[in-house]
């Protein structure tokens, strides 16, 4: 029975999974391939919502969960979630633009967005990633 406090693994397994679709999405849409690239970015659109679910209910019932190591760690952890946070809320809108525009065919504003788009979205999936290992998984990193 999964509880509460196992769902930042799950938070990570998203995050790496919303990448791996962000990824395959691109290459759809870079080899012409119009209907994989939709099925591939929808799949990373929910596994992403999926994510920020579950991520909601965790802090919901744990709060803040502070990073507790006093090392040189603890000046690269902020470096990387300060972004980490401040895209993750900016961008969010701009996906739900960037699908808005995409389904009504209105592909030249969809690509200018997505150009700046995409690569945030792959950062706050990665950053997700590394800041997951580096707040629960540390002991096993270093």
């Amino acid at each position: 029975m999964m509880n509460v406090i196992d769902l930042p693994v799950v938070n990570a397994m998203l995050n790496g999974i919303s990448m791996i679709f962000l990824i395959l999405g691109y290459r759809a849409i870079r080899s012409g391939r119009q209907t994989v690239h939709k099925r591939w970015m929808i799949s990373a659109l929910t596994t992403s919502g999926l994510f920020l679910i579950s991520y909601v209910i965790y802090h919901y019932h744990v709060g803040s969960v502070p990073y507790m190591y006093q090392d040189w760690t603890r000046t690269v952890y902020f470096i990387i979630l300060v972004p980490h946070i401040i895209f993750a809320g900016i961008m969010t809108p701009f996906i739900l633009i960037a699908v808005w525009l995409a389904l009504r065919e209105k592909f030249e504003k969809h690509v200018r967005l997505v150009r700046w788009v995409w690569p945030v979205w792959m950062y706050v999936s990665l950053s997700g990633i590394i800041i997951y290992l580096m707040l629960y998984q540390r002991g096993n990193l270093f």
